[in-house]
């Protein structure tokens, strides 16, 4: 599956204990992990999850939006 370009969140979470990677434009769609490079893996898996489920159940599949950093 060509999975879009989201854009991907990461933080640390005193309350859970690990990073959590979250993806704004898919509602609920996030995962956690040891270090910020493993949280972000999890919700690559995630999205695909996500994407997938709502193309099962003829969900709408929100356009990424344009957050890009800027240098």
């Amino acid at each position: 599956m060509n999975v879009p370009a989201y854009p991907i969140t990461v933080f640390w979470s005193a309350e859970d204990g690990a990073w959590v990677a979250d993806v704004p434009d898919l509602r609920y769609c996030s995962a956690t992990g040891d270090t910020p490079h493993g949280a972000v893996v999890e919700v690559e898996t995630a999205i695909g999850a996500w994407l997938e489920a709502a193309k099962s159940s003829g969900r709408p599949i929100p356009v990424p939006s344009t957050r890009l950093a800027q240098a």
